[in-house]
């Protein structure tokens, strides 16, 4: 058996657990991070195949913490941001099988198809609306009360989709869009706090937070390799299988296997970015009731399929991306076109597509085969994209825990993560279970927390 001593253990090599490491590594800690898969990441993976580079799981994040600015600035030299092609600014919207282009500001607004009339006069009376008092209220009921039906069938029940995989029915606002929901309570308005904030005072890096969709040169993966080379090899173990923590007085005692040899590491702190669902496991010495609201977080299921078309035929791709509103009941979330998005990601007069597939409205879809995703993949690219041919590239990735939903059960999961914190001093329960999915929120919170184990 061998042993060993450290200052902090960080389980969970996704991107919360490298930032956290590169940070704790570069203050002088002595931290180990530990990873049951055969390479850190989590998630975040892009693969060059046959002329494609493509993405396994998230295709772009978003420039929207002052922390994920201050990570590209530090590992300047090691990783380069790719900003999105401005030729494909544009994002659709499905409606009547047809795409359409969603409004950018007033003008597009008034002349939608996708909104009513009435919804559109509602838009315009926005400013003028008292604000709400319901600290649980969802997100569908935010949206119908302030901007009315239609906004709610063709604004953001896809762009919730998009994100979350959700059900805006089912999230609560002040957990899973916690920016909207400040702007309505601080001033009042969605319009009117969005102007407020454009006119309040910046400083040099607050201004360098662009709101921007991103990847990096050669895809994502650039910037796990970055933080994984700064990080350095000696403080990483992959593969490690049977992972558990248990206490030794005022210490914690971290245990897994690899390669058939028993570890076991001593340090004063721990952190872990694992799902909720794994939690119990990994703390058995924690109470299954003092646990509980942490493991039965709810996730969505997804299906994240690619297609690569080296000679495209179809409409011109001039896009982001389109979404899906549930109320076209299609069999699809969405489609990104990260060919259009990103240079070299596709050959020449060739496209790449990302379908979303499942989320919490369909969740069986994800039981599919690889023929059957296939089969819905082409029927909607014929349908929407009017492409008829087979893709020169086709790959299936599976997520039976893709995405977090921040519901109702969130303030109860929320209290026991503080509770647990709170007995067990040294420990902390970090990952996407709280403060935000987006990787602007994974770094954020990644950084706040290693200046608190630096105190």
């Amino acid at each position: 058996m061998a042993k060993k001593q450290v200052d902090i253990i960080v389980v969970g090599a996704g991107l919360t657990g490298l930032t956290l490491a590169y940070y704790l590594k570069k203050a002088g800690k002595h931290v180990l991070l530990l990873e049951k898969n055969d390479d850190v990441g989590g998630v975040i993976d892009s693969v060059r195949e046959d002329g494609f580079i493509y993405e396994k799981g998230p295709t772009t994040g978003v420039i929207g913490s002052e922390e994920l600015v201050e990570l590209f600035e530090n590992l300047t030299g090691d990783c380069a941001v790719e900003l999105t092609n401005p030729v494909a600014d544009e994002r659709w919207i499905l409606k009547d099988g047809k795409w359409v282009a969603l409004p950018t500001g007033l003008k597009s607004a008034v002349s939608t198809p996708l909104f009513s009339l009435k919804d559109k006069f509602r838009i315009l009376g926005e400013p003028w609306r008292k604000k709400g008092t319901d600290p649980d209220e969802s997100l569908a009921d935010l949206v119908k009360r302030r901007m009315g039906e239609s906004y709610l069938d063709y604004a953001v029940d896809p762009f919730i989709s998009g994100i979350y995989a959700g059900d805006p029915t089912k999230l609560i606002t002040k957990y899973a869009m916690p920016k909207l929901y400040q702007l309505e309570q601080n001033y009042g308005s969605f319009i009117k706090g969005a102007i407020r904030k454009r006119k309040e005072p910046k400083t040099e890096l607050q201004k360098k937070v662009t709101r921007k969709v991103f990847s990096l040169e050669g895809g994502l993966r650039s910037l796990i390799v970055a933080l994984k080379k700064n990080i350095g090899e000696e403080n990483i173990v992959c593969s490690c299988r049977d992972l558990k923590i248990t206490l030794d007085n005022s210490d914690y005692i971290t245990q897994y296997f690899k390669d058939s040899e028993e570890y076991k590491i001593q340090s004063a702190k721990v952190v872990t970015t694992v799902g909720g669902y794994a939690l119990p496991k990994v703390l058995p010495f924690v109470e299954d009731e003092m646990i509980e609201p942490v493991a039965v977080t709810k996730y969505a299921k997804v299906s994240q399929v690619v297609a690569g078309f080296k000679k495209w035929e179809g409409i011109p791709l001039k896009a982001f991306g389109g979404l899906v509103p549930s109320k076209e009941n299609r069999d699809i979330l969405g489609i990104l076109f990260p060919g259009s998005l990103f240079k070299h990601r596709n050959p020449n007069g060739g496209a790449l597509l990302s379908v979303f597939i499942g989320g919490i409205k369909k969740p069986e879809l994800i039981e599919k085969s690889d023929e059957e995703l296939k089969q819905i993949v082409m029927k909607e690219v014929a349908s929407t994209l009017q492409h008829i041919g087979e893709p020169d590239l086709f790959k299936v990735h599976r997520y039976h825990h893709a995405i977090p939903q921040y519901d109702i059960s969130s303030e109860a999961r929320l209290k026991a993560i503080k509770h647990i914190e709170d007995k067990y001093k040294g420990l902390f329960l970090a990952g996407n279970i709280c403060d935000g999915i987006g990787m602007a929120d994974r770094v954020k919170q990644a950084r706040a927390l290693s200046k608190k184990l630096c105190k």
